[in-house]
């Protein structure tokens, strides 16, 4: 009978559950000891939290901050920065992890005493110990918003991510600018359907002409970059979205693209093309604080195949105002999306073919970052697994840790749903009704590598596909256990049909996933949560509307040590990594060794394929590596010295693979090469319709203009006057000051000669090096020779800089200068030597100090292959390690740093900073 209702075979009619009498939830020791604090099962130890920024400045600091030894440094500045709660200084701050962890997990706890979720005391105790072991051993974590406010407020903010509606009235349109403003101020992002408002093409009832919704998004845009999100520096996080049917969709699909090039055109013609700059030439357009989406139906996508007709109809009483041909509006949206990044798709028919609330009403629209979708005025609360910690010391899949996670985190979240605050009496009453939550997860790409899995693969999706369908399946079967208690949420009876009908999709899918590829136990236990989540659902209703989404878990990624976020693979496999006491180590990605290990490789042969790695920052060629293995060590980005990359198909189709296993979308921008065309880009979006998503966006590499390298014109254009006037040659006078610097580098003995104009600014350089006549004196000779013409032709010192820093050939090694410690070539010192004397401290070259001969390296990164060696210079080079190819990254808000892109927005491996809304 089971098994029949599993595969949607012929099942009994469903009911609406009966009312229960309450009782609370035991709660089964799993990861605790009664009696054994979780905390004192950690070695601890004191740690100084500080974030520089570029020009070295300390911009956060605080000192004696007790966390477990095992976690990074990273992680402590993050948690230390971000969440510790008290003025800086006051003996009130919280300067302990422990701290933390009880402030939130013992409120909850306490929550859940008083709202009867506990069937006795020692179940509630059992709760607060298994919920804290997550946390400490970075199994999970909460959207950030927990962590700022549980605790702290009676009521606090809970919820990162928000659904607002919009009427065609001006006094909707205007409560929409204040939720929003609201929203933005306590850190949340927000998401609002525009299509309700009439079209600049419809009569006002006055009799004049309508403004139309892109009108009224700069006003909104405008509100957005006013209101720091949190009261902070960075932009809010925000989501517009306009149906295909709309009359002025064509307008919508191409405004922020319009912007974009005016922006182009405010460089070219000197303004700061910096993101966040004031007065810059993004903060001199619209639309640059928002994402936009379309939302496209299977009618509009199939008449894009067919080259038929679309027609667009008015808002206020539907007549079709225009017809226009499908492919022209499919065009419109992927050159614009080639041009900026945005519009991304919707796609509406399969969201609400996934709506467990029909009958209340239908989905609309998104969160910013696209991966919660549910009922206009609504609020989702988020957290996230860590993959990596549920993986078996034999490299396997812990699946009860796992299920036991799941249980815990939902009922943790269930609870904090009645005890949040939130902005408008709307979404209160929705939240109270629906209860959704957003389960999610991170690491996967860490996992499948070490799984020796390519990302891109049968085999990877596979796994992928399994592990999402055990925790959305836990978790429906977690949130009907809870029902059985407390009672479905409140408006399941008017849904019970159509959600019962959603939990068999879900769980027919499951079988579709191919048993050759996964570990049985894995697979096994997903048919048997999807079973028991439709088998307890039909006795006893549902306690939550939603549960999971794959979020982007950007700065609480960063709290967990995650080498990977959400469902994004691994960056690159050589990253940086700062030191307990300061210093930067080069590290080759952790998850490598185990690959090659689960490959089967010999310990000789994985040592010697991590050497290759650390000098190749590739491991293309690397000795012994078989070629059917190079796949799994593919990377979302090219190595520097390498030809391969996880190709942007890849990316679909692992979202193809999880999205029939969540209950919401999944928060991933499809990262496309500068040399994509709005052809790829087009196919790219067919390919995700026809996969099943919910959602895409793409990011062409390269699109903004925000890089200095990326200001000038075209060199095949003319050249302007004062073009050709900045190419005249500037010679030094004949007397001129002069700075001689000798330097040694791995015993290698030389000196550099820099001579200035009369402003003090370099215009020469000569190097001597080894015996005159030798090979390498004539080679430095010629080489300061060129660079010498290139600084009399106006090339800044800064782009030499960048360009010469950290290039790498003998002679290399230690050069006794304490402020470059070590040099990997004779280039690279002479031009971080350089960037130290002539460049301002916020663009110079130096970083923070490396470890001495003989210095013990960071504890935590015990077992894997380090190289002390400096920060890059190349601004393309994050702590995270990643040879990122968002060349056009922004810098981080707070610190400066270039982010990295996490999901649609972006992410900071310095600070922990995040653009997104979790």
């Amino acid at each position: 009978m089971m098994e029949r209702e599993v595969t949607g075979q012929k099942v009994r009619a469903a009911k609406a559950p009966r009312k229960l009498a309450k009782k609370g939830l035991e709660v089964e020791r799993y990861f605790s000891t009664a009696g054994v604090d979780p905390a004192d099962e950690l070695a601890w130890e004191t740690r100084t939290a500080q974030i520089t920024g570029e020009g070295g400045a300390i911009i956060f600091e605080q000192p004696d901050v007790e966390v477990p030894k095992s976690w990074s440094l990273l992680a402590t500045n993050v948690v230390a920065s971000k969440y510790f709660r008290g003025p800086l200084g006051a003996p009130t701050r919280e300067r302990s992890v422990r701290q933390l962890v009880t402030r939130v997990v013992s409120t909850i706890a306490g929550w859940g005493r008083k709202d009867g979720y506990f069937a006795t005391e020692a179940d509630a105790q059992a709760f607060e110990a298994e919920l804290a072991h997550l946390v400490y051993r970075q199994k999970m974590s909460f959207n950030s918003p927990v962590w700022f406010n549980v605790g702290v407020e009676e009521h606090p903010q809970c919820s990162a991510c928000f659904i607002n509606s919009v009427g065609d009235s001006m006094d909707s349109i205007l409560k929409l600018a204040h939720t929003e403003g609201m929203l933005f101020k306590y850190g949340s992002g927000a998401g609002s359907n525009l299509s309700k408002i009439r079209s600049s093409k419809e009569r006002l009832s006055g009799g004049g002409e309508a403004s139309g919704p892109v009108s009224f998004m700069r006003g909104f845009d405008a509100f957005a970059g006013v209101i720091k999100s949190g009261g902070k520096t960075r932009r809010a996080a925000k989501m517009v979205i306009l149906d295909a049917d709309h009359p002025d969709v064509l307008e919508f699909a191409g405004c922020k693209a319009s912007e974009e090039k005016k922006a182009w055109a405010l460089i070219e013609a000197g303004y700061d093309g910096g993101f966040n700059v004031k007065g810059g030439a993004y903060d001199s357009v619209f639309f640059q604080n928002a994402n936009h989406s379309i939302r496209v139906t299977d009618a509009f996508m199939r008449a894009v195949l067919e080259d038929r007709d679309w027609e667009l109809t008015a808002r206020t009483d539907g007549k079709v105002l225009e017809t226009i041909h499908a492919r022209d509006l499919m065009k419109q949206i992927t050159e614009a999306a080639w041009t900026c990044g945005d519009p991304g798709m919707q796609f509406d028919t399969t969201i609400n073919a996934w709506h467990t609330c029909p009958n209340t009403d239908r989905i609309n629209a998104s969160n910013p970052c696209s991966e919660y979708m549910f009922l206009d005025d609504s609020a989702c609360n988020l957290a996230s697994l860590n993959l990596m910690h549920f993986r078996t010391l034999e490299g396997g899949f812990d699946v009860e840790a796992f299920r036991r996670a799941v249980d815990l985190t939902i009922l943790a979240q269930e609870i904090l749903v009645s005890n949040a605050k939130y902005p408008t009496p709307g979404i209160g009453k929705n939240s109270e009704d629906y209860r959704p939550l957003g389960l999610g997860y991170a690491n996967l790409g860490a996992l499948l590598m070490a799984s020796g899995l390519p990302y891109d693969s049968d085999g990877g999706r596979a796994c992928a596909a399994a592990i999402t369908a055990l925790m959305t399946g836990e978790a429906y079967a977690m949130s009907a256990r809870i029902a059985e208690r407390t009672g479905p949420f409140d408006g399941y009876e008017r849904n019970h049909e159509p959600y019962l009908g959603v939990i068999r999709k879900h769980a027919q899918h499951v079988d579709r996933i191919d048993p050759t590829l996964v570990e049985p136990g894995l697979l096994s236990a997903a048919r048997d949560a999807w079973a028991e989540a439709l088998h307890q659902g039909i006795e006893s209703g549902y306690r939550n509307a939603q549960v999971t989404v794959l979020a982007p878990t950007g700065t609480i990624g960063f709290m967990m040590d995650c080498d990977t976020t959400g469902i994004e693979p691994d960056i690159a496999l050589v990253k940086y990594k700062k030191l307990v006491g300061g210093g930067v180590l080069k590290i080759v990605n952790h998850t490598v060794p185990l690959a090659l290990q689960k490959l089967g490789y010999s310990q000789d042969a994985i040592s010697t394929a991590l050497e290759f790695i650390d000098q190749a920052e590739t491991i293309e060629g690397a000795p012994s590596l078989k070629p059917e293995h190079l796949p799994v060590f593919d990377c979302a980005f090219k190595a520097r010295n390498g030809t391969r990359s996880i190709h942007y198909m890849g990316h679909i189709r692992m979202m193809g693979a999880v999205q029939p296993f969540l209950s919401g979308a999944i928060s991933k921008t499809v990262n496309m090469p500068t040399s994509a065309t709005p052809q790829d880009i087009e196919t790219a979006y067919v390919e995700s319709w026809k996969l099943g998503l919910k959602a895409v966006a793409i990011y062409r590499d390269g699109c903004k203009r925000s890089q200095p390298l990326n200001t000038g014109k075209d060199r095949s254009e003319p050249r302007s006057v004062a073009e050709a006037e900045r190419l005249a040659r500037r010679r030094l006078p004949d007397e001129r000051r002069s700075i001689t610097h000798k330097f040694s580098i791995g015993g290698h003995e030389g000196y550099m000669t820099v001579g200035m104009y009369e402003d003090g600014q370099p215009g020469e350089l000569f190097v001597t090096m080894a015996k005159e006549g030798s090979v390498v004196s004539g080679l430095m000779d010629s080489f300061a020779t060129s660079v010498s013409m290139a600084l009399q032709y106006g090339v800044p010192m800064k782009v030499l800089c960048d360009k010469f820093s950290h290039t790498r050939y003998e002679p290399s090694g230690f050069t006794g200068n304490p402020d470059i410690p070590i040099a990997k070539s004779v280039t690279d010192y002479i031009f971080r030597w350089l960037a130290m004397k002539f460049l301002p401290s916020e663009d110079a070259a130096s970083r923070p100090a490396l470890l001495s001969p003989g210095e013990a390296p960071d504890q935590h990164l015990t077992g894997q292959v380090v190289l002390p060696l400096p920060l890059p210079a190349d601004p393309a080079v994050g702590l995270n390690g990643a040879h990122v190819t968002d060349t056009d990254a922004p810098p981080c808000p707070t610190c400066g740093s270039i982010t990295v892109r996490n999901g649609a927005c972006y992410k900071c491996v310095n600070c922990g900073s995040t653009t997104g809304c979790s």
